[in-house]
């Protein structure tokens, strides 16, 4: 049997604050960052995973999953749902670990970076794209993967393996849609709140020409701006295009409501993290208050129990999910089969570092095996840093084309990681005064 034989973590940044990409009302300054992990094995292949930060505070990130490499070295290569449950379970069932959490924040992202590593190395092992290795378990190994402590009261182990069961007569003609045709996309790219108005608009343009269906905005740095910036989006794209609003976290529940009350005239689809992401009862009392404009969260979400709350208050109509919040697959999974049982639409978070090459594979996998439905569903799109990728997402006429290649595409060029490396890398020892 095949062996982990090493485990590398790496610490990678992208400047991206210097042209504002990824700017936002709490985040006026990102530099996309990503701590990287390698999981290397005895016989090939490695596997590969990452969590992404927004650039210090990586490599108190990196620094966690180093933490956890006595739980790696020396176990057998996962290659099936007994063993990717099993390292699963392992890791989050670290006591002394699981203080720091538990499961939640930095630590359970370091588990989250691990557990999508090892099965990056499975699907590719088994020589499958990520989501093409999930739709072929049965509903029987999906189901084992799933910790289902704390969720009984929402969703139960026969709860899931009804959903499963049901998704399973359609699967081989939704796997061969998702072939033929990919999976929806909206773009965020026009905007973000650092951009000027000629910006969003040119970029606003190009969305719509480039056959997106939905465009987000950033908003929640002035109200004024906001109201101006969303009548130029909305005049720029027409009536036909879904335009959502995104004020990451910046309001309280009153503030909440009178900024998207200001906004309603525009028409805006959602409004994304309106509050703090642990507030269930401040989303559902914003909820009802802006209805029938639709309240979106998941990105902060710590873990599979909060957005079982989220659920369970009607606190939110569209679901994001992110890729490398959460504990890995497996969490994932689990939410993906709450949202099932809530009839609640999966719209992922993604752009970042990696996060649209991972969560294309969720969101794949979700339509083939779990919900069996793509309606009011679409995956985030933001178009910088995917060249650094070995398999990058693809997004043509406003649809992501479905990934091909074996594992779960978090594998960065080395190139890039020569690079971009911190804080030794030529990208900051070359403009280190810039950066501190």
């Amino acid at each position: 049997m095949a062996k982990i034989v090493g485990m590398e973590v790496l610490d990678v940044r992208f400047p991206t604050s210097r042209d504002l990409d990824g700017s936002d009302a709490m985040n006026p300054d990102p530099d996309y960052s990503a701590a990287y992990v390698v999981l290397h094995t005895d016989s090939g292949p490695d596997g590969y995973g990452l969590t992404f930060t927004i650039g210090r505070g990586n490599d108190v990130q990196a620094a966690a999953i180093r933490a956890l490499e006595p739980h790696v070295l020396g176990r057998d290569v996962p290659e099936d749902a007994a063993a990717l449950g099993d390292l699963s379970r392992t890791l989050v069932g670290d006591s002394q670990f699981r203080w720091l959490g538990p499961e939640k924040g930095v630590s359970h992202m370091a588990i989250g970076a691990i557990v999508n590593a090892a099965w990056d190395l499975a699907s590719r092992r088994a020589g499958l794209p990520l989501w093409k290795f999930l739709a072929r378990m049965s509903p029987e190994e999906l189901v084992s993967l799933v910790d289902f402590r704390y969720l009984s009261d929402a969703l139960t182990e026969q709860d899931a393996l009804d959903i499963l069961r049901a998704a399973e007569p359609g699967r081989a003609a939704r796997l061969a849609r998702i072939e033929a045709n990919g999976y929806r996309a909206y773009s965020t790219s026009p905007g973000w709140l650092g951009y000027s108005d000629a910006k969003l608009v040119r970029l606003a343009e190009q969305a719509v020409a480039d056959g997106f269906e939905m465009i987000k905005l950033k908003v929640g740095g002035d109200l004024d701006d906001d109201v101006r910036r969303l009548k130029l989006a909305r005049e720029t794209v027409g009536q036909d295009i879904r335009v959502a609003v995104d004020a990451n976290q910046r309001w309280d529940v009153d503030t909440a409501i009178t900024w998207m009350n200001a906004l309603a005239p525009y028409d805006p689809y959602w409004i994304e993290e309106p509050t703090s992401p642990d507030d269930v009862l401040a989303h559902a009392a914003i909820a009802k208050a802006v209805a029938p404009i639709k309240v979106a969260t998941g990105e902060h979400v710590q873990n599979r129990v909060m957005f079982k709350q989220f659920l369970q208050a009607e606190a939110i109509s569209v679901l994001q999910l992110d890729a490398s919040r959460v504990g890995g697959v497996n969490e994932n999974l689990a939410i993906l089969l709450l949202a099932a049982k809530f009839g609640i639409p999966v719209c992922p978070h993604a752009g970042g570092v990696g996060l649209c090459e991972l969560v294309r594979h969720l969101s794949m996998f979700d339509y083939v095996a779990v919900s069996g439905s793509d309606e009011d569903r679409s995956i985030e799109w933001v178009d910088h840093l995917h060249e650094h990728f070995t398999d990058p997402a693809v997004v043509r006429d406003g649809r992501y084309l479905a990934p091909t290649e074996p594992g779960f595409s978090a594998r960065m060029h080395d190139a890039t990681l020569r690079r971009f490396v911190f804080p030794d890398g030529p990208e900051w020892t070359e403009t280190a005064s810039e950066y501190f």
